[in-house]
Order: C-alpha cells, then structure tokens, then sequence
C-alpha cells in the first residue's frame, strides 16, 4: 500500500526523522494561509502516488503567501501526468506546502527488502534527486550498501558507514547516522516494504532534512497496522483495483485484452509471461487465491468483463486448495448470471479435474478446454486477436 508524502514525512517524524515544517492544503485559501504561517518561501507540492511531480508541473516554489495562493489555484484539479501515473494522469486533490530550504546538498537513502538476502538493505548515495535506478545503471559505484542482520538489525557502525558514503561531516555526520538508524526502526516497526528519502538534504545552515519521503506498506500485515490502513487514498487507485480488494481479490490492471483469472501469484505471473510469449498481451493481474468461494469467481468475472479491453479470457488454475469442480461451479454461475459474451479458454489441473472438465462440458456454454498452458495461451491469443479485429 502506498500512502501520500504528507503522510509519510508524519510518520518518519513519529521517529524522530528531521522533516520540513509544512501542512496540508485541499483549497488555495488554505495554502496562502500555511504559507503566512511558516513566514516565509513556502514550496507547494501536489500531493499523488507518482514521481516525477516537478518535471510534469506538480511542484511550485513560492515567495510569499499570494505566490502560494497562486501556485495552488494552478496545482488543485490538474490531472497530473508522470511516467508514474496512468496515461490520464491523477487529479489533484491535496496539496503539501512547507517551508523551502536552502539546499547545499542533495542526498538519497532508502531501506527496502533485498529478497535474493532475505534480509532489509539500506541503500544510500550521494546522487540524491536522481531516480536510484538510473544512478544504478550510470554510476554504479556511487551507491552504498549495508545489509541488516535479520536478529539484530542495522548496526550503529553500518549507518556510519553510509554516512561516510554519503560525504557528511562534523555536525552532519551525526545528524545522517541518527537519521538512518531512525529510518530502518520506522521501517521495521511500520511493517514497511520501502522507505525512501529522496532527496535527503543538507541545508546551507546545517540540518539534515528529509525533503522528500515515500513510504510504502505490506500489504499482508495491514491487518496488525490499522492505523496505517486507514491512510490508503482510493482516489489514487483504478475504481476496479478498488473494487476487486473489497472482495478479497489481488487484481492489477495491464494494458493488454487477454483476461487473465489465476489462482497463485506464482503462476499468474507465469501465465502473463505464456501470454507475451504466445504474442499476446495480458490485460490484468487477477489472482483469486487458493480457497475462492463462486462468490469470489463471479466477482472477478465480473470485474474482467467491466474492463472494456479484455476481449477473452484466459483461466488457468492448479486445483488445491480450490478444488477444479469448485472453479467449475463459480465459472458457470458467473457467465450465465452476467451473460458473457466474450470467449473463455479454460485450462484447469489438479484435485477433481476430470468432474470440473465434465460440468463445463455439460454446461451448454461455449468454453474452450485447453489440457496445458503453451495451448491455452495460443488458442486465448489468437480469440482475442479475433475478436479485436
């Protein structure tokens, strides 16, 4: 889960995390009003789950507090476009306005999960304001890493390694090894999947500042963090990821016209690589889990169908946990409620698939049987290439 850089820049100063003084805006009133109250140079941040908000005009440095009204009247109800946003773009609808520091240094510093280690990795660099991916690839060598001991986390003696790295001296070495150990116990303590300063700055009087902040959330320890669920914004999210998460469902919208219904993240993931390999695009990531119910089955039918680039659909389940004759049922009650048109390639194995192949079979409706995932992909590809043109 994603959450805004207000949000965020709140809850890393929880730890202790230096951040700029600020506040939040949703009308231009409210923004000259925060500017008036910081006295000063103000910056006026729109506030979207994307990057790259200065480049696409999301980002407004202010003189005084008419300066801010203005530049909040220019930024609320944009639709704001970065390589990060869907192609519409996202609408504006709260601004952060915070004072602007005079920055000597900019600086970058994340932990996030290194899964090949199996352990939380902090990664600092002196290119800060870069994208970390772009510093990765041109200037490699420029990137610090401390992997943290899975029993007793990140040692004082790796932050002051980074620190080093990271070229702060006197007074801003203290303040940056402070800074990291804070960062990795809010990330460890917020069950966090990533936490990033980028950039992290040294201002011309001496402070070490977060300027910026993105912190993202495990999904599956959402349940013992309620206080951070309640901070998702589903004005940032597709209406069908929101729809499909009220019912249980993981779904992620591509831009293909395969459907793709899986059980498993594993082979959902190795069912939209057989689509692209078949020379096809897959439409979603839908997975419906191990034990979904036909209620579960014929909502993300249901959701699929309401995409109006899926032109068929490719089911493709190993029956475990979700029995093939369970599928079967949830399949063939969602089509005929919904009166599906479109067509549907069937691949299932595992416990009862020869009684769920039987009820398709005997269903009445038009559904293509495929006995493995190389032939479902092929004959799924070519439905919808025929129904597209």
């Amino acid at each position: 889960m994603k959450i805004h850089e207000y949000q965020a820049k709140a809850i890393l100063a929880e730890f202790g995390v230096a951040v700029p003084n600020g506040g939040v805006a949703e009308t231009p009133a409210q923004a000259r009003a925060i500017a008036q109250k910081l006295g000063g140079r103000v910056v006026v941040k729109a506030q979207v789950h994307a990057g790259g908000r200065g480049k696409a005009g999301g980002v407004k440095l202010a003189d005084d507090p008419a300066a801010a009204e203005t530049a909040a009247r220019q930024i609320l109800g944009m639709m704001l476009k970065t390589p990060q946003t869907p192609p519409e773009g996202i609408k504006v609808l709260k601004l952060l306005v915070e004072e602007a520091a005079p920055i000597a240094t900019e600086l970058y510093l994340s932990i996030t999960l290194d899964r090949a280690h199996g352990t939380p990795v902090a990664l600092a660099s002196p290119a800060g304001g870069m994208e970390i991916e772009e510093v990765a690839q041109t200037h490699p060598e420029k990137i610090n890493r401390e992997w943290a001991d899975p029993a007793l986390g990140l040692q004082p003696f790796q932050a002051r390694h980074l620190a080093f790295g990271l070229g702060l001296h006197g007074d801003q070495f203290r303040s940056g090894v402070s800074l990291i150990l804070k960062l990795f116990r809010a990330y460890l303590d917020k069950d966090c999947s990533l936490a990033e300063i980028n950039p992290l700055v040294v201002t011309g009087d001496g402070r070490v500042l977060a300027l910026d902040a993105k912190l993202n959330f495990d999904d599956n320890a959402l349940f013992r963090r309620p206080e951070i669920a309640a901070l998702r914004d589903i004005n940032e999210e597709t209406p069908l990821d929101v729809e499909a998460s009220t019912y249980g469902l993981n779904y992620i919208k591509l831009d293909g016209n395969v459907g793709c219904m899986v059980n498993g993240a594993g082979l959902a993931m190795a069912t939209m690589d057989i689509i692209k390999l078949a020379g096809g695009e897959p439409a979603n990531f839908l997975d419906v889990g191990g034990g979904a119910s036909p209620e579960q089955i014929e909502n993300a039918f249901r959701i699929l169908s309401s995409d109006g680039s899926v032109k068929a659909v490719f089911i493709n389940v190993f029956g475990g946990i979700l029995r093939c004759d369970r599928l079967a049922e949830g399949v063939i009650a969602a089509v005929k409620k919904l009166g599906l048109k479109m067509p549907v390639v069937v691949r299932m194995e595992g416990t009862n698939v020869e009684l769920g192949k039987k009820m398709l079979a005997e269903s009445g409706l038009n559904f293509a049987s495929a006995d493995d995932m190389g032939s479902g992909a092929a004959q799924v590809v070519e439905l919808a290439r025929a129904a597209r043109s």
